[in-house]
């Protein structure tokens, strides 16, 4: 009988590794912020519209929660309005302009590496209407930044009443121009929507725009918060009936326990964002640094102007959920795909417009030290897995010597 081999591979443990969460689009609340939900579930569970004592309670936390947004945005609170999540404010916030708009016309411009939440309603649009040219998709270079020329000519498109440029690239990083956006969109009479939702608490907040949307997951804040700002010197109008909830631009009622921890947990990150950024930015280096001497790994997006906490790279000879899973055996939680679309290991529409390696990619978001306290320990362990976890999955479909 042949003797069974019991020695852990390379690059394995015989004990399980500990667990290095790196797959932050989506991850636990910051500690005050779980606290904050906890304490509003007992102050903050009636209805807000109501006049009684119960209701007026929880109608001062939802205040509470909107003034403490609405500082750290720059902005009144009333332009801060609570939507379900981060892409119910997006299409929000497109879908306002365009149907407050709509006597001018009917197109809207949106860069293609936005999200899919604005990219597949553009499509179905024209889809519906017949009309290819109600939705226009600009492209990008090979670091997912948009020309502004490009985009100024996109706009120069007859019936345009709206368009879209995201802050910064959730999957690559990549901060988009938004200066010279806004100036293009302004020029025009055009209104801007910026989405922030990739960066928001983690990255300044943006000046140019004149409708932003975000989501509380991005800075440390529980799931099922979006945020809508919408200020009052922007023409905006929610399609359908007139609702009286949340400034008429939704008609889903807050919760307001959720919208306590998103404002508590808004508070905490901003309060130590420029050295959590310093931070995640140096710890970013060191992965870009480690896939890059990898063989046939390219490391995507702009190495400077991005955001601190994000980075991916794509990996040539490799299935992107064998690597994925090659990690998670390794103990490390990554991320592959789309960022932004229902199936995470579905090919990136970001990386394709691009026109960069799609195949065997990995996304690293960071948590916030606050989340994960031993996250520069957990990169570093990943760094130096990450050329044997290549080589494995490699040798599993068989390529070999590179």
């Amino acid at each position: 009988m042949a003797q069974h081999d019991s020695r852990p591979r390379s690059g394995a443990s015989s004990a399980a590794p500990t667990r290095g969460f790196l797959d932050a689009a989506r991850a636990p609340m910051v500690p005050a912020a779980r606290e904050a939900l906890l304490a509003a579930l007992d102050v903050g569970w009636a209805d807000p519209r109501r006049l009684h004592a119960e209701g007026r309670r929880a109608r001062a936390v939802l205040d509470q929660a909107r003034e403490e947004l609405a500082a750290g945005l720059g902005v009144r609170p009333p332009e801060v309005s609570f939507l379900p999540d981060g892409p119910a404010a997006l299409r929000a916030a497109v879908g306002g302009l365009a149907h407050a708009g709509r006597r001018r016309g009917q197109r809207v411009v949106a860069t293609a590496v936005e999200h899919s939440a604005v990219l597949l309603e553009g499509r179905y649009a024209v889809a519906q209407s017949g009309e290819p040219d109600r939705f226009a998709e600009v492209p990008v270079d090979h670091l997912g930044r948009v020309d502004p020329s490009a985009l100024e000519s996109a706009l120069d498109g007859p019936g345009t009443v709206a368009a879209v440029v995201q802050a910064a690239n959730g999957e690559v990083g990549t901060r988009q121009p938004l200066a010279a956006a806004h100036a293009a969109c302004r020029a025009r009479g055009i209104p801007l929507v910026v989405d922030a939702m990739a960066g928001l608490g983690r990255d300044p907040v943006p000046a140019d725009f004149d409708v932003l949307a975000g989501e509380a997951l991005s800075w440390g804040g529980p799931p099922g918060v979006g945020v809508l700002v919408v200020p009052e010197r922007v023409r905006w109008r929610r399609p359908g009936p007139v609702s009286e909830l949340e400034g008429g631009r939704t008609d889903v009622q807050p919760v307001v326990p959720l919208a306590l921890a998103a404002a508590e947990a808004w508070r905490q990150t901003a309060a130590v964002r420029e050295a959590d950024a310093a931070a995640s930015r140096e710890l970013v280096d060191r992965v870009r640094a480690a896939a890059a001497a990898v063989p046939d790994v390219e490391v995507v997006g702009d190495r400077v102007d991005r955001l601190p906490h994000v980075v991916t790279f794509s990996c040539l000879y490799v299935d992107g959920e064998a690597l994925v899973t090659e990690l998670d055996r390794r103990g490390f939680a990554v991320a592959s795909g789309s960022a932004c679309t229902a199936s995470t290991l579905e090919p990136s529409h970001v990386l394709a417009a691009m026109g960069v390696l799609t195949h065997g990619n990995v996304r690293v978001t960071l948590p916030l030290e606050a989340v994960t306290p031993d996250r520069a320990a957990v990169v570093d362990r990943f760094c130096g897995d990450l050329c044997d976890a290549v080589a494995t999955v490699r040798a599993q479909l068989g390529v070999q010597g590179l």
